[in-house]
């Protein structure tokens, strides 16, 4: 993604030391109640420093999204503590959420469609204009502001919805396999380009996906949930370069393929 102007530049990195954005301490989370309750995760702690881009992976029903949920306000744990910036999360606090299908209004522009993510994080009208400017240029998608949702491809769509979950200078990234339902020329394409964006703004992301490609690909670390209750089965740094490596280089070296291949056990061993 192309970088951006002045008001949507590159962010200053934390302070070393500076407390995590995200931390899960003791998380037990159960569905249901008596008998018939289903304890979808647990116990599981971890902590998420500032920049880092952490991917789930894990088995299908492996409590991922579950994890994701928790973490965006939307549920609260059973058992335990999960914080974001220190405090407990509610639904459109700090963090910035991408679904699987982008969730825009299509009965407005997609400039209006990110717009009203500004309005709602308080940012005056008058600077709307040149903020939704700044931000679809970060994605790929300068100069249209004006077109309707319906006249742009799911891709597009879908960087539009990473567009507006940035508006509001979100310091958090939420992403529910985001380009699942994409066809793998466009998935391929926006992988790359969520990595680039990551690497020059320093932007914190929590990142749900199957793919074990995915994981290796777009995280600086990856953790591998069992399957239900889910738990932390593998919790790996993914020591490849953040930037100066184009695709084809990165997925070419040893190391690459060597994460690949623990990552991948891991995955089959958590599924049983």
């Amino acid at each position: 993604m192309p970088s951006a102007p002045d008001t949507e530049k590159t962010r200053a990195p934390e302070p070393p030391g500076s407390a995590p954005v995200v931390s899960v301490r003791g998380l037990r989370h159960s569905y249901g109640r008596g008998p018939d309750a289903v304890t979808a995760l647990g116990p599981l702690s971890l902590e998420i420093p500032a920049g880092e881009f952490l991917v789930l992976v894990g088995p299908s029903g492996c409590g991922k999204s579950t994890l994701l949920r928790l973490i965006a306000g939307f549920e609260h744990a059973s058992e335990g503590a999960v914080e974001v910036f220190g405090e407990r999360p509610e639904p459109g606090g700090r963090a910035g959420i991408v679904f699987q299908q982008p969730r825009l209004f299509p009965w407005r522009t997609v400039g209006d469609n990110i717009g009203l993510a500004l309005a709602y994080a308080g940012v005056p009208r008058s600077e709307r204009p040149e903020r939704v400017a700044g931000l679809l240029d970060r994605v790929g998608l300068a100069g249209t502001a004006g077109r309707r949702v319906w006249q742009i491809s799911g891709g597009q769509q879908q960087r539009v919805a990473i567009a507006r979950a940035l508006a509001g200078g979100k310091r958090l990234l939420l992403l529910d396999e985001p380009f699942a339902a994409l066809d793998a020329l466009t998935r391929e394409r926006l992988q790359e380009d969520l990595r680039t964006m990551s690497a020059e703004t320093g932007t914190t992301a929590v990142f749900v996906t199957h793919s074990v490609d995915e994981a290796v690909f777009l995280g600086s670390r990856a953790i591998v949930l069992t399957n239900r209750p889910g738990t932390v089965a593998l919790d790996l740094p993914i020591g490849l370069p953040r930037t100066g490596a184009g695709p084809d280089e990165l997925r070419g070296l040893p190391a690459y393929a060597a994460l690949r291949a623990e990552i991948g056990t891991a995955v089959r061993e958590a599924a049983g």
